[in-house]
C-alpha cells in the first residue's frame, strides 16, 4: 500500500490508484468534466487538477498514478485558481441558453462554475458557430454547448464500440461530432443515447416527445394509454431526490392518472408475453436442429409451422432496439440469428390498438399509445416504418425517465408523498419474471424459468428461481442447464445440455459476436442488452449512472420479483386469458401478424 497525505490527512492506497480515486477515497470531492467510470483517463478537460508538493506544474488527477508519500493540496489558491481559468475558458465558448436548457437543473458546467463562484464571464468572445442536429428520431446535438469533454467520445469508443462520434478538425475548430462533422443519420449511430447519460451538459440529448404527449392528454377526442418499462420504476425517483434503488411503482402510477392518461397499463405484462413467444421460438428452433423437424411440439392447430420459420442457433433476444440497430448495421449477417419477436414495448402497443381497443369499444385511430422507456433507442424503434401491426403505428410517443419526471415536476406533483396507485386491466398484470426484464441477465432468467418448466414439467433448479451465474456486472456471462425426465413432447431434448450466454454494452456484444463467428464459444440462447447493466443503466434513465447506481436499481429490481405471487411468465393469468380468448397460441397466426417481424441489414461503406 502506498501513504500519501492528501490537505493533511493520511490515506493509504493500492499502488496504481489515481489521485483522484485516492482523494474520494479519503472523503474529498475533486470536479471532473472528462473523467468517466471504465474510461480512459484523458486528463482532457483540466478541471481536475491538484497540487501535489515538488511538482512543477498541476497534474490532473484522473489521470495521474499516486506515489508513495505524495503530499497532495486538492483546494489550494493556486488549485483554485487555475480551475477558475479553466471553468472561465470553457465557458467562454459554451452556449448555455441555461434559462432553456434541460440540464439547467443538473448541469455539471454550471454545478462546477457556482462552486468556484463564478458570477460573470471574464473571457467574452467570439463562440464557434453552432449546429444542431436534428436528424434522427432519438437523439438531438447542439453542438454549441459542447465543451469538448470527450465522454461521448469515450463511451461510443470504448464501452459501445460504435464510434459515431470523434473529434473532428483541431484546435479552436475543434467538434465533437460524426465523421466529416456529419450529422447522426449519416453514420452508423444507434441511438442507444450513452453519449447523452454521460454527457455532463445539454450538448447530447434525447427527442423531447413531452409537449406531443401534453397535446394528446387536453385532447377529448383522444384516448391515451402509457405502458411503464420494468426499469423506470427502480429509477424513477432519483427525478425527485430518491436514493437510487427506491422502488416507485406505486406512486408512478398516482403520477400518470394525475397527469391525465386514461390508462395506466404495464409493460411488464408484454414482457411475460414475450417470453412465451420467444421461450416457444427458441424451442421450435431447438427441435428444428435436433430433429430435422418444424414446429414446437405444441398439440393446438393454431401453433405455428411456418416453412420460413428462422431456425438459426443460437437464437439471440430481439427486445433491445440499440441492439437490433448494432446487428443490423454491423453483423448484418447474424440477422437470421435474431428472435423475431417485437420489444415488449411494440408487442404492448400492437396489443393496445387491437385487443384491448376492441374490448374498451374504441377506434384505434382515436387512440394514443405512449410508453414510459429507459431507453433512447426506443424512440427509433417507435418511428420504425414496420411498427404498425394494427394499420396505425404500435407506440405513438415514447418518454424517457427523464422526461417523465420532468412532466410530473412541471404540474407541481409532490411525488415523494403520493399514495400508491395500481395499474388497470387487462394489460397491467405481470409476474416477477417480467421485472427482471430490467437487468442484465433478466430476459434470460425469465426464460429458462418458462422454457425449463414447460419441457420438464419443474420449476428451474437454481435457488429461489434465479440464474445467478447470468446476474451481475461481469460483461459476458454464461450457464447451461441439463435436461432430464423431459415430458412426452420435448423427449428429444431429455439428456440435452442447455448453454446459454448473456452480454451488456455493445463493446461486450462484439466480442461475443466474434468468439460465436470463430466457433471459440458455441450457445443455443443468447441475451444481449445495449447498456451496460441492462436496461437498468439506459440511456434514458436519471445521470449520473455508475456501477453502484446500477448495482442499487438491480437489487431494487429482484426484490420486485421477488415479492410478486407469480415469478414465471407462463403462470401470468391474464396471459393464459390473452391467449385462450384472443391469440390463441403462442407463434400462431394473429401472434405472427401482431407480435412478430423482421429486420433487414443497413450496412454501408461507412460501416466497413
Amino acid at each position: 500500500m502506498y501513504s500519501v497525505t492528501i490537505n493533511g490527512t493520511h490515506v493509504d492506497v493500492e499502488p496504481g490508484t489515481t489521485i483522484l480515486d485516492a482523494a474520494r477515497s479519503g472523503g474529498f470531492t475533486v470536479p471532473t468534466l472528462c473523467a468517466m467510470e471504465h474510461g480512459e483517463k484523458l486528463g482532457a478537460c483540466r478541471v481536475c487538477v491538484v497540487e501535489v508538493d515538488g511538482a512543477k506544474n498541476l497534474p490532473a488527477a484522473c489521470s495521474t498514478p499516486v506515489a508513495d508519500g505524495m503530499v497532495i493540496k486538492t483546494h489550494s489558491a493556486r488549485v483554485r485558481a487555475a480551475r477558475r481559468t479553466v471553468v472561465d475558458l470553457l465557458l467562454s465558448e459554451h452556449e448555455g441558453n441555461c434559462q432553456f436548457c434541460d440540464r439547467s437543473t443538473d448541469c455539471e458546467l454550471k454545478s462546477i462554475a457556482f462552486d468556484l463562484d463564478l458570477s460573470e464571464p471574464r473571457y467574452a468572445g467570439a463562440k464557434p458557430e453552432a449546429h444542431i442536429d436534428l436528424s434522427t428520431p432519438a437523439l438531438v446535438r447542439d453542438s454549441g454547448k459542447c465543451i469538448k469533454c470527450r465522454r461521448c467520445v469515450t463511451i461510443c469508443n470504448e464501452v459501445q464500440q460504435v464510434g459515431a462520434l470523434f473529434p473532428q478538425y483541431r484546435g479552436y475548430d475543434t467538434v465533437i461530432a460524426p465523421a466529416f462533422a456529419a450529422d447522426l443519420d449519416d453514420v452508423a449511430c444507434v441511438q442507444c443515447g450513452q453519449c447523452a447519460a454521460v454527457c455532463p451538459v445539454g450538448a447530447i440529448s434525447e427527442q423531447n416527445h413531452i409537449e406531443g404527449v401534453w397535446q394528446a392528454l387536453g385532447d377529448p377526442g383522444k384516448h391515451v394509454v402509457v405502458q411503464t418499462a420494468p426499469a423506470i420504476r427502480a429509477a424513477l425517483g432519483e427525478c425527485f431526490g430518491m436514493p437510487p434503488g427506491t422502488v416507485v411503482t406505486g406512486k408512478m402510477i398516482t403520477a400518470l392518472r394525475a397527469l391525465g392518461f386514461d390508462a395506466v397499463f404495464d409493460t411488464n405484462f408484454a414482457a411475460d408475453l414475450t417470453i412465451m413467444e420467444e421461450g416457444t421460438e427458441l424451442l421450435t428452433r431447438l427441435k428444428a436442429n435436433l430433429t430435422g423437424g418444424a414446429g414446437a411440439g405444441s398439440s393446438s392447430p393454431d401453433a405455428a409451422s411456418h416453412a420460413d420459420a428462422p431456425t438459426a442457433l443460437p437464437m439471440f433476444t430481439s427486445c433491445s432496439p440499440g441492439w437490433i440497430n448494432f446487428a443490423e448495421l454491423f453483423y448484418p449477417d447474424m440477422l437470421p440469428h435474431l428472435s423475431t419477436c417485437k420489444s415488449p414495448q411494440q408487442m404492448f402497443g400492437a396489443l393496445a390498438k387491437t385487443f384491448y381497443a376492441e374490448q374498451a369499444g374504441i377506434d384505434p385511430k382515436d387512440m394514443v399509445v405512449v410508453s414510459v422507456m429507459p431507453c433512447t433507442a426506443k424512440k427509433f424503434e417507435a418511428a420504425r416504418d414496420e411498427m404498425n401491426a394494427s394499420g396505425y403505428r404500435d407506440v405513438d410517443y415514447v418518454l424517457t425517465t427523464r422526461e417523465l419526471g420532468r412532466m410530473i415536476g412541471s404540474v407541481g406533483i409532490d411525488f415523494v408523498s403520493l399514495p400508491d396507485g395500481t395499474m388497470d386491466n387487462p394489460l397491467g398484470y405481470s409476474t416477477g419474471a417480467a421485472d427482471i426484464f430490467a437487468n442484465t441477465g433478466g430476459v434470460m432468467e425469465a426464460a429458462l424459468r418458462t422454457a425449463y418448466e414447460i419441457v420438464t414439467g419443474r420449476e428451474i433448479p437454481f435457488d429461489s428461481l434465479h440464474v445467478t451465474p447470468v446476474a451481475g456486472l461481469e460483461g459476458i456471462k454464461e450457464a447451461s442447464v441439463v435436461i432430464d425426465n423431459a415430458v412426452s413432447d420435448w423427449s428429444f431434448l431429455e439428456g440435452a445440455e442447455l448453454k446459454v450466454a448473456v452480454a451488456h454494452g455493445l463493446g461486450n456484444a462484439a466480442t461475443l459476436l466474434k468468439e460465436i463467428k470463430s466457433g471459440t464459444r458455441t450457445y443455443h440462447f443468447v441475451e444481449v442488452m445495449t447498456c451496460p447493466g441492462g436496461c437498468i443503466g439506459g440511456g434514458g434513465q436519471p445521470r449520473m449512472t455508475d456501477d453502484s447506481v446500477r448495482q442499487a436499481r438491480i437489487a431494487a429490481i429482484y426484490r420486485e420479483d421477488e415479492g410478486k405471487p407469480e415469478r414465471k411468465s407462463h403462470l401470468n393469468p391474464a396471459v393464459v386469458e390473452l391467449y385462450a380468448k384472443y391469440l390463441k397460441a403462442p407463434l400462431g397466426h394473429r401472434s405472427h401478424e401482431l407480435l412478430h417481424t423482421g429486420y433487414q441489414s443497413r450496412r454501408s461503406a461507412v460501416t466497413g
